[in-house]
């Protein structure tokens, strides 16, 4: 199991109010902050729900 990258690319303003939720859940909301996090369904399927909000890389 690798780890997972995530960075907040963009604001959450005008956003609603379950993609702000997930992105404070991943422990972002400021834009550029990344976070590391295991790679499981759970964290892959808050990632697919947010996607335009952020980029991610793996990192081994």
């Amino acid at each position: 199991m690798g780890k997972l990258k995530i960075t907040q690319t963009k604001s959450l303003i005008g956003r609603r109010f379950k993609q702000r939720r997930i992105i404070e859940a991943l422990g972002l909301g400021k834009i550029n902050r990344s976070v590391l996090h295991d790679d499981t369904p759970t964290i892959r399927g808050m990632i697919r729900k947010t996607l335009h909000l952020v980029s991610v890389e793996k990192v081994k």
